[in-house]
């Protein structure tokens, strides 16, 4: 027997529809709850910002705990959107902050309902948003009845066809005031952790009745893009794989390969402090903007400016290519926590939308996965984002630190199983001369050559050496 899910009200945000199966309950209720800063108020008006914005549903936002000025303040963008739809009437703020209303007396919510109405009205409004609605039982002793109420202010929600969320405080992991025992239809848990000294919000789908969803936690994103979260934990193995080759840029390399490398596979170079890790790489990129193609290039250890010199002593002319087919996105993996420096690079995939995504090094995300379980973190979570490339069928390139020659064929993280393609540098020495060497250790589906080249960088290029079968 298959259940047909319930209709759902898209909230537009990276993520959250995924794991909710569409969005939030539509006619129904959802309860947002969490501690301070955990993001509950950012969700919530992100909602009503983008029905509006984007699926025609105007919406109305009850604030129990700041006046409208401050909302408006804290949620201004350079656009002002919010401004906007508030004075096209799509967006109404119902302040009932500051001192208790007389209106609105202990045990009744008629005259709240009243002002929702009004405001209903003033919109045409379908979504609403009640915020900090465990406020309505500061100083009550006898919470029944309020509790009373809330059932009852909920039937007529639901009855009207409205789309509600209510957000509420945090108490030992649980809803202040017993919500979550009988309020909602849809209950999501926000919290804001740490390890050592990394913080990271995440988002749990406590339940969800009559959907399907998520039942993970979710690392989550709140920046000047606004809200992302990342949902990939498992993509399933089933989407499309190209048979088109591309060239690495170094003909005698595509000869080593068996022609290239697959488009929408993983490569990954390995190799000690100055094998030319970030030379093949960057060496790569250049010839796919050559081609038109577009990427973004990850630099978790270096400057834009710094790899762009860098490379012209080589004759890789990244600079120009910038600001047309390549972005370099240089930023510390230890900035931010892992799940969300990941999150963040998922946005930037999404925003750009390039064919080859370059990491360099990827080694940088263990430093990045806290002080507990670091390389296992530092695992799923690569897992989750080469998924997310392949499903795109973008192809990726990382470079990864070898700490010694003696560990060449192993990586801390144990990602190798996960790549397609494995290229070993390494650094001999020879009658008393440091030389480069490059091996091909595997690459999946290709008729590769397992003989070790040398690997020399000149001004006329990127040459190989003894390289052939």
């Amino acid at each position: 027997m298959r259940f047909r899910s319930i209709e759902k009200s898209p909230t537009g945000i990276k993520g959250l529809d995924m794991v909710t199966g569409g969005g939030f309950p539509q006619g129904r209720n959802t309860l947002i709850y969490g501690g301070p800063g955990t993001g509950k108020t950012f969700i919530a008006v992100e909602f009503l910002l983008n029905g509006a914005s984007y699926y025609g549903e105007h919406g109305v936002l009850v604030s129990f705990d700041e006046p409208a000025d401050n909302i408006v303040e804290n949620f201004q963008t350079d656009d002002r959107i919010l401004e906007k739809l508030i004075k096209d009437g799509k967006i109404f703020i119902e302040d009932v902050s500051g001192a208790p209303d007389p209106s609105i007396g202990s045990y009744s919510l008629d005259a709240l309902k009243i002002r929702i109405e009004d405001a209903f009205k003033t919109t045409g409004a379908s979504r609403v948003v009640l915020d900090k609605v465990d406020s309505l039982f500061d100083g009550v002793s006898d919470r029944g009845p309020l509790h009373m109420e809330l059932r009852h202010l909920i039937s007529w929600l639901n009855g009207m066809g409205v789309t509600s969320v209510f957000t509420a405080g945090d108490s030992g992991g649980k809803p202040t005031h017993g919500l979550e025992d009988y309020i909602s239809d849809c209950v999501i848990h926000l919290t804001h952790t740490f390890d050592g000294e990394v913080g990271t919000r995440h988002m749990r789908i406590v339940k969800y009745r009559g959907s399907s969803h998520g039942l993970n936690r979710y690392p989550f994103l709140i920046n000047e893009r606004g809200i992302s979260i990342f949902p990939i934990t498992s993509l399933k193995l089933d989407y499309s794989v190209s048979r088109e080759l591309v060239s690495t840029g170094i003909p005698d390399l595509d000869d080593m390969l068996g022609g290239g490398v697959y488009r929408g596979s993983s490569v990954l170079i390995s190799g000690t402090t100055g094998a030319g890790k970030t030379t093949l790489l960057s060496k790569f990129a250049y010839e796919a903007c050559r081609r038109g193609e577009r990427c973004l290039y990850f630099a978790n250890e270096e400057p834009a400016d710094q790899v762009i010199r860098n490379m012209e002593s080589v004759g890789i002319h990244l600079k120009d290519h910038i600001d047309d087919k390549l972005m370099i996105h240089a930023d510390r993996p230890t900035s931010l926590g892992l799940e969300s420096h990941l999150t963040e690079m998922q946005d930037l995939v999404m925003d750009f939308k390039p064919d080859t995504v370059l990491v360099d090094p990827v080694t940088g995300l263990a430093a990045a996965g806290g002080p507990s379980n670091r390389a296992s973190n530092a695992k799923n979570l690569f897992i989750r984002f080469t998924d997310f490339l392949k499903s795109r069928g973008v192809t990726s390139l990382f470079t990864y630190l070898i700490r010694s020659p003696v560990t060449a064929t192993q990586t801390e993280l144990e990602i190798s199983s996960l790549i397609d393609t494995w290229i070993v540098l390494e650094h001999v020495r020879s009658n008393g001369d440091y030389k480069r060497l490059l091996r091909i250790l595997k690459s999946r589906g290709m008729n590769h050559s397992s003989s070790v080249a040398e690997l020399k960088f000149t001004e006329r290029g990127i040459l190989l050496k003894g390289g052939s079968w």
